[in-house]
Order: C-alpha cells, then sequence, then structure tokens
C-alpha cells in the first residue's frame, strides 16, 4: 500500500466524518468515514512498520481533532450564517393612526394580505375577500388583535 493510497483513505474518512457531523444525520456516513481512517493506519501498520504506522496514527488523530474543533467553533459558523436583525413588527396599535372606518391605499398586491397606507402610515393589512390589487383605494372593516382587516372601497 503507498503512502498516496494512505493519505487519501484518512482524508477521505476524515472529510466523510465532517460531512455527517454538518450535512448528513445518522451517522452510517461517520461509521464508513472512521473505518476508512482505521483503514489507512492500518495499512501504515502493516507496510511500513511499527514506527511509520505509530506516526501515522497520531498525524491522523492530530489532524482530525484539529479539523473538528476548528469547524465546530462558533467564530467559523459566523462567518457563514446570514446576521440580519429583522427589526419590523407587527403592527403596533399604541402609535397607529388606523381605526375601523379608515380609508387608505394599498401600496402592494392584497393577496390575501399586503401593505396599505393609513394618514401617511405603512400598515399590514389583510383583505377580508379575495385579492386587492395594487393602488386600490380601501377602507379598514375591522381589526382583530393587531391584524387589520380591509375592503375595497366603493
Amino acid at each position: 500500500m503507498s503512502w498516496l493510497y494512505i493519505i487519501l483513505l484518512i482524508s477521505f474518512g476524515l472529510l466523510a466524518v465532517i460531512i455527517d457531523f454538518l450535512f448528513i444525520p445518522g451517522g452510517i456516513v461517520a461509521v464508513i468515514g472512521l473505518l476508512m481512517e482505521i483503514a489507512g493506519i492500518v495499512g501504515a501498520y502493516a507496510t511500513y512498520g511499527t514506527f511509520a504506522g505509530t506516526l501515522t496514527l497520531l498525524v491522523s488523530v492530530a489532524v482530525s481533532t484539529l479539523t473538528i474543533v476548528l469547524i465546530l467553533r462558533s467564530k467559523t459558523w459566523k462567518k457563514c450564517a446570514l446576521d440580519t436583525a429583522i427589526d419590523n413588527k407587527v403592527n403596533d396599535f399604541d402609535n397607529h393612526r388606523v381605526f375601523v372606518g379608515a380609508v387608505g391605499r394599498t401600496i402592494s398586491r392584497l393577496a390575501p394580505t399586503g401593505k396599505a397606507v393609513f394618514d401617511g402610515e405603512t400598515v399590514e393589512v389583510a383583505s377580508s375577500y379575495g385579492f386587492i390589487d395594487q393602488e386600490s383605494d380601501v377602507v379598514v372593516e375591522k381589526i382583530e388583535g393587531s391584524k387589520i382587516f380591509v375592503k375595497l372601497n366603493k
């Protein structure tokens, strides 16, 4: 067994363990990866003797441990993760000037929810009766909790 074959076995085994940790739950791929790493180490012992096998074992364990620690660190995932705060809120009626009977205009299509403007204030609304096109005049029919229901103003 050549060194190239041993290194490939250990490398692909480590890659399989990492793929199992990150993407494929269940552990089957990790077991296959560990078996590949063990086969590479046993091949080093069998082909090159005790010293080379032990050296291969120590290097393999060190590289595997270092790789897994680096992958599982939180700083690694902060570089990959979406770090955007959501600052939109559900309709907050303490500061709104929206009331039953208020007339406004849709700024997006209500299918069945969308946005409308009432007295210069943009709020999320829901259509009571089907879809309402953009730039349509609407009137507030009812308010339930934080949800505003509107209908076409005729």
